[in-house]
């Protein structure tokens, strides 16, 4: 069950300090996140089918390291706090389940977009009834590079983000055939808070030279 909304009645300028409530009330901590999603991403193509290594002989379509990374994050984090979270394995479950208390489970949404996530429609639809599996709750996001837009070097990840989304932040495809859906831009500005690189870090760079 997701906890109540903290951004009901709200305006949106004071999204931001909600979401940074919200991040900061939860076990896994944004260092944590970024050093799993980065080894993750390196023991990829430290990786070989039979006899060919990822990334040397065999480049996964993007749809084929979002699923990786979704099986090596929810095993890192799992392993790293075993009393609290484990691996998501139920219809009811998100990708990293926590035990204690559900509001605090996670799901994890990758793409190869330099900067934009998506999401089944469904994500945009109202929750009524018994629902299998709450689309509100924490969220981490990766974006990462195509094998086909940088070779001959080897894929980055260009963004990790940590934050809270509900239902209403997603914007299905008007077409009827469409089964997609996209975050509106408050989400972006608001909702999810880039851990990867560090903003303040950035900032501080460019205001040394």
């Amino acid at each position: 069950m997701a906890i109540e909304s903290s951004y009901k009645d709200k305006d949106a300028s004071e999204w931001g300090k909600i979401t940074d409530e919200l991040i900061s009330k939860h076990v896994i901590s944004t260092e944590e996140i970024v050093e799993t999603i980065l080894k993750s991403w390196d023991d990829i193509f430290n990786s070989k089918i039979g006899s060919f290594y990822i990334g040397k002989d065999i480049y996964p379509s993007p749809q084929i390291m979002s699923f990786l990374l979704h099986e090596l994050i929810p095993l890192y984090l799992s392993q790293n706090h075993p009393e609290e979270y484990k691996v998501g394995t139920l219809k009811t479950e998100k990708d990293i389940h926590c035990l204690k208390n559900c509001s605090m489970s996670i799901e994890i949404k990758g793409s190869s977009h330099p900067s934009q996530i998506f999401a089944n429609r469904s994500y945009a639809q109202p929750q009524e009834g018994n629902v299998l599996k709450s689309k509100d709750g924490y969220y981490i996001t990766v974006n990462f590079e195509k094998f086909e837009d940088v070779k001959p070097r080897m894929p980055k990840i260009l963004l990790i983000r940590f934050g809270y989304l509900e239902h209403s932040d997603w914007i299905a495809q008007k077409s009827a055939t469409g089964q997609q859906a996209r975050l509106s831009p408050l989400a972006y500005k608001y909702k999810l808070k880039q851990i990867y690189p560090r903003v303040e870090k950035e900032f501080e760079l460019k205001t040394q030279v």
